[in-house]
């Protein structure tokens, strides 16, 4: 039996701090819901059962830092934007008013929103009933494990049973309903051409650090190890740096996109990892690391990987979007770091990604000097992409256009779709071929409010319970299978789990929110308005009592 699936759609998108404008980013929302992929596969007006957003720079620092009262009103207009696309795609099928599904006719209601630092994940559903739990993890990449950089996830519960307007279940089959886990990841990872091993050594805190619990309270007590004094040093792994190393004297450097052997990345040593032998603390671990056996796995965000490790020289030759040009940009995607990496077992382990069919996301040069657009005559033309007019631009001439906004996935295990063999095909027939089924992976039109183009996705994700989805235990003559089984991320984690990991975190976050109301009072105007107030205050409240 062919398992029900859920209708997900995921976008990523760099904010540059910015406020979206809600009207423009409705008409892109709007085409993305209903876009068709490139196997001409697509849901024409109907919409997802869950909608994520991975948002990076989502706000200034300041407000980033103090938390979510200063978040709200960007988060806001997301919600906006969604629900005024939804809606329109629902007018056009008459539906729209009769759902009774999210508040208020609401077509979405936000059922999660949670940061760290600068990047925050969304979470959008059409009937949140169906939703019976969620977990949250964040860490950090930044000095002392602070979040300017950083990685935030939500763990999802999913019920596939029908609800009604009372929430219970109703169903016209014997079957009982089925739950499935997902896990959506939202991060940014070092930018700059030549931080490619810090890149590297993100994603690796990622796995080691983004846990769903703290490893003190699921290890049993006495087995949680101390955590030694050269641990404790964290130093900054954002690689956030404004100038490239510099080379050595008598070398040169190199332009190539292979990495040296990430296990020399000290910033990655320094942090203490569970060096354990009892195969039920790895297991425990595991199972609240990001490759959790039994859940479904999507990481989207400003992966930051590029085309170079350099920056471009004076007069370089940039992608093309035209298909009949020599420079097209389908003849840079052989160099993007990413799919050299993933490809090299040194990052993403075990992620897919769809084909990229769009053209480079990053780095936009919006409203340039008049006459360098390269979409001039377009603009001048007034054309309009999805009923917007164009923006204006061109390529940042001091970074290397790249694919730096991605979404990924963890298909369904081999164990799952693996063909049954002929006697057990009947018993098992439920397991063949069933995959996560991209249906579209498209990047939205320019915006004016950042030098990043959106990226959007949308699977249909199967129903898969714990059972189905636990790895099984394989009979003697089947090795070469458990072999291939031990790729499988879900069944041998990567990366060992830092365990002091969360309570670093923790620790960072209380720091977090005096950086922040710091940077609140000197650097932004709300913030001067406070202590220009509280001088007033101060000078007034001593002039009247000066004399008592």
């Amino acid at each position: 039996m062919t398992p029900s699936t859920i209708d997900l759609f995921i976008l990523t998108f760099n904010c540059a701090k910015n406020l979206i404008n809600v009207a423009v980013w409705a008409a892109h929302l709007k085409a993305a819901l209903s876009a068709q992929g490139a196997a001409g596969k697509g849901n024409g007006n109907a919409l997802p059962d869950l909608v994520v957003f991975s948002l990076q720079e989502v706000a200034p620092l300041a407000y980033s830092f103090i938390g979510p009262y200063f978040l709200n009103p960007y988060y806001a207009r997301y919600a906006e934007a969604l629900n005024l696309a939804a809606g329109q795609l629902l007018e056009a099928d008459d539906d729209y008013g009769t759902s009774s599904h999210g508040a208020s006719g609401d077509p979405y209601k936000l059922v999660r929103a949670k940061n760290v630092g600068m990047t925050a994940i969304l979470l959008f559903a059409r009937d949140p009933a169906k939703i019976q739990q969620i977990e949250e993890a964040e860490c950090g990449f930044g000095a002392a494990d602070m979040g300017n950089k950083g990685a935030v996830g939500l763990r999802v519960t999913w019920s596939d049973v029908d609800g009604n307007e009372d929430n219970t279940i109703a169903t016209t089959t014997t079957e009982e309903p089925k739950t499935t886990e997902l896990t959506f990841v939202a991060t940014h990872l070092a930018a700059m051409e030549w931080n490619l091993k810090k890149r590297n050594a993100n994603w690796r805190s990622i796995v080691s650090g983004l846990t769903f619990a703290n490893p003190r309270e699921v290890l049993p007590k006495g087995e949680f190890p101390s955590e030694s004094q050269a641990a404790r040093s964290t130093p900054d792994r954002s690689g956030a740096g404004d100038t490239a190393p510099p080379v050595p004297r008598g070398t040169t450097q190199d332009s190539s996109n292979s990495a040296d052997d990430d296990d020399d990345d000290g910033d990655f040593d320094a942090q203490p990892l569970l060096n354990t032998t009892n195969p039920d603390h790895t297991s425990t671990l595991q199972s609240i690391s990001i490759f959790k056996p039994t859940s479904h796995l999507f990481l989207a965000g400003d992966l930051n990987y590029r085309i170079n490790t350099t920056t471009p020289p004076p007069l370089a030759t940039y992608p093309s979007f035209d298909p009949s040009s020599a420079n097209h940009f389908s003849n840079f995607l052989p160099r993007d770091q990413l799919t050299q990496e993933r490809e090299a077992g040194r990052t993403m382990h075990g992620l897919s990604e769809a084909p990229i069919t769009f053209g480079p996301t990053y780095k936009y040069d919006v409203h340039p000097v008049k006459g360098e657009a390269v979409n001039e005559e377009s603009v001048k033309r007034g054309n309009k992409v999805n009923g917007v007019p164009e923006v204006p631009w061109r390529f940042a001439s001091h970074r290397w256009p790249g694919w730096c906004d991605r979404v990924l996935f963890l298909d369904v295990p081999a164990w799952v779709t693996t063909e049954p063999e002929p006697e057990e095909a009947e018993q098992r027939k439920k397991k063949v071929e069933v995959e996560v089924e991209v249906e579209a992976y498209d990047s939205l039109p320019v915006v004016e409010t950042s030098d990043h183009r959106p990226v959007f996705f949308r699977a249909k994700v199967p129903v898969l319970g714990e059972e189905e989805m636990r790895l099984p235990v394989p009979a003697p003559e089947d090795e070469v299978v458990e072999e291939e089984w031990k790729k499988d991320p879900r069944a041998s984690i990567p990366v060992p789990v830092d365990v002091h990991a969360w309570e670093r975190r923790a620790a960072a976050r209380r720091k977090e929110v005096v950086v922040g109301w710091t940077a609140f009072f000197w650097s932004t105007e709300e913030g001067a308005l406070v202590l220009v107030a509280l001088l007033v205050m101060g000078v007034g409240s001593w002039w009247l009592l000066r004399d008592w």
